[in-house]
């Protein structure tokens, strides 16, 4: 089991977490998930899972539930 930390934009309210959240719990292995939202700034997404995920699939998944940017360097 592992927790990654996922820096995300383009969240704004409640819907925007819950949208989220359903989308990354969809994928296999994944037993939780929590956003610390932040209002036109970087949010952090964190989630927990029994392997680690790729950023191609947290940006499948954020393509899925919206207009979301996943953060990189």
């Amino acid at each position: 089991m592992s927790t990654q930390t996922f820096p995300v934009t383009g969240l704004t309210c409640g819907h925007c977490v819950g949208a989220i959240t359903s989308e990354l719990k969809a994928l296999p292995g994944v037993t939780d998930v929590q956003i610390e939202l932040v209002v036109k700034g970087t949010s952090t997404v964190n989630v927990t899972a029994d392997k680690a995920l790729t950023d191609a699939e947290v940006l499948a998944a954020l393509d899925e539930a919206g207009e979301y940017q996943l953060v990189t360097s």
